[in-house]
């Protein structure tokens, strides 16, 4: 269709133009945003190191130092998913499934950093469910395996 009206191609291709400056903007911010939040996760480490102050073995100190590891993959895997897969369709499944692995990633990081002591169960059976639910759908949309053929030296022979 679009072969017929030419003009509805030269659009198609201001849109792809624009896409991909959108992609690259995008892809750049989060490059920032990573590399500074990796000075902290670094600067928080070494002042742990270094501190007599701080203990590694405190649940406050680890639940804050995963929290900052974690929002760093979080920004990598924004990342992957803008600038790696720009050849694949926009409702392809790849792009679905990064979708679905980055808000698991931050309901897994919301667990980890979240305060026990002041847990609401409400908050926590909605945390469940939401990674539940994630999993369950970033399952469905996995790739199908095909079963390999059976063939008929693969089968006893019975006399």
């Amino acid at each position: 269709m679009i072969t017929r009206l030419p003009g509805l191609f030269r659009i198609s291709h201001l849109f792809d133009l624009f896409e991909e400056g959108v992609m690259l903007v995008l892809t750049l911010l989060i490059v920032v945003i990573a590399g500074v939040s990796l000075v902290h996760v670094v600067i928080a480490v070494g002042q742990m190191l270094l501190g007599a102050g701080m203990t590694p073995t405190s649940p406050e100190v680890i639940q804050s130092i995963f929290g900052m590891f974690f929002t760093v993959l979080i920004a990598l895997e924004f990342k992957h998913s803008i600038l790696v897969l720009p050849d694949a369709q926009p409702h392809s499944m790849i792009r679905m499934r990064s979708v679905l692995l980055i808000g698991m990633l931050a309901t897994v990081r919301k667990f980890i950093v979240l305060d026990l002591k002041e847990v609401n169960v409400m908050e926590m059976l909605a945390l469940s469910a939401s990674i539940l639910s994630l999993g369950i759908v970033y399952w469905l949309v996995r790739p199908q395996q095909t079963a390999p053929e059976e063939t008929s030296h693969d089968m006893p022979a019975h006399d």
